[in-house]
């Protein structure tokens, strides 16, 4: 297979599964039921759904100063205003092509910002890592919270403790197993997972060599927890749903982080993976999907709003560049 049609396929399987999975969610419901959706979206209170969108917002004004901290070590300080344009337009650039927002965000650092572009894609990629740590240390928190309703749905499915621990412990040897294979392989692609997880390592690690780590950190907390309120407060725009507790609302926000990355910013998956999460706690499958549709719409016409508005902003307010 060429590298061509790779690259294309990486563009179009996504997009594809996104448009099948709108079609099934579809599908699937009953008309009495789809006429219920739409009612909850239609009449969704517009004051927490406009709360959720400033919230979103605040998040990505903070990752933009929170990159700055990470360019500064290497000489560079890019405007703020810029940091939040880049930021901005990568995150609707992936709507259309995973990742592409990634290459977009360096490209466009190096164009206004003098940023080399390895440069501004280390940071990047520092960033992503730290997300990852915080996205396992919300399931964690999840699962300490939740233990008893987790266990107790799974048992309901035929998977009772002793099998959840023999799982978790085979899961455990197995992950060892492949580190020890991993450490003596010389294949290429041991190498390259080798050089992976250094990298990784390298972009842990630079946190604690930057001048303002507690800043960083600070930031860092910030934008997971607006992404865990601007979630909770869509719980207000559907009856069913007002009751939630936050430790149940962050079961259904992990749900909805896997599906955004699993399709173009969650097309079709998002509601899908929220309504089933939150199943697991007595919400119905209309008032789940309601929420979950609810959720997706307004952050995805926030990203393609304020991104588009990026796009036209950047150049016209850097003409010198």
């Amino acid at each position: 297979m060429s590298t061509r049609l790779k690259k294309l396929l990486k563009i179009i399987i996504p997009i594809l599964l996104g448009v099948f999975l709108v079609w099934y969610s579809y599908s699937s419901t009953s008309p009495e039921n789809r006429k219920e959706i739409f009612k909850y979206i239609r009449e969704a209170d517009l004051f927490w759904v406009g709360i959720s969108i400033v919230i979103g917002i605040l998040s990505h004004v903070s990752r933009a100063v929170r990159w700055n901290f990470l360019l500064e070590p290497l000489g560079y300080k890019p405007k703020i205003r810029n940091n939040i344009f880049f930021i901005l337009m990568a995150y609707f650039a992936n709507l259309g092509i995973p990742r592409s927002g990634e290459i977009l965000r360096a490209t466009a650092l190096a164009t206004y910002e003098n940023v080399p572009f390895q440069k501004g894609f280390g940071t990047i990629v520092t960033e992503r890592v730290i997300d990852l740590l915080m996205l396992l240390l919300i399931i964690f928190i999840a699962l300490i919270l939740q233990t008893d309703i987790i266990l107790g749905y799974l048992k309901a499915n035929g998977i009772g403790l002793t099998a959840t621990l023999l799982l978790v412990g085979a899961g455990v040897f197995f992950l060892f197993l492949f580190l020890a294979f991993l450490r003596r392989s010389t294949s290429r692609l041991a190498i390259k997972i080798k050089d992976l997880i250094k990298g990784l390592l390298d972009g842990i690690l630079s946190i604690f060599k930057m001048k303002k780590k507690w800043a960083f950190i600070f930031h860092t907390f910030f934008i997971w927890g607006a992404y865990i309120a601007m979630f909770w407060v869509i719980k207000y725009t559907v009856a069913e749903t007002m009751s939630l507790s936050l430790s149940e609302i962050l079961v259904g926000f992990i749900a909805g982080a896997f599906a955004m990355s699993t399709t173009n910013g969650g097309i079709g998956l998002y509601p899908i993976a929220v309504s089933k999460s939150l199943a697991i706690f007595g919400i119905s499958a209309v008032s789940g999907d309601a929420f979950g549709w609810i959720m997706w719409i307004s952050q995805t016409l926030m990203v393609v709003v304020f991104g588009a508005i990026s796009f036209l902003l950047l150049p016209l307010l850097n003409r010198n560049r």
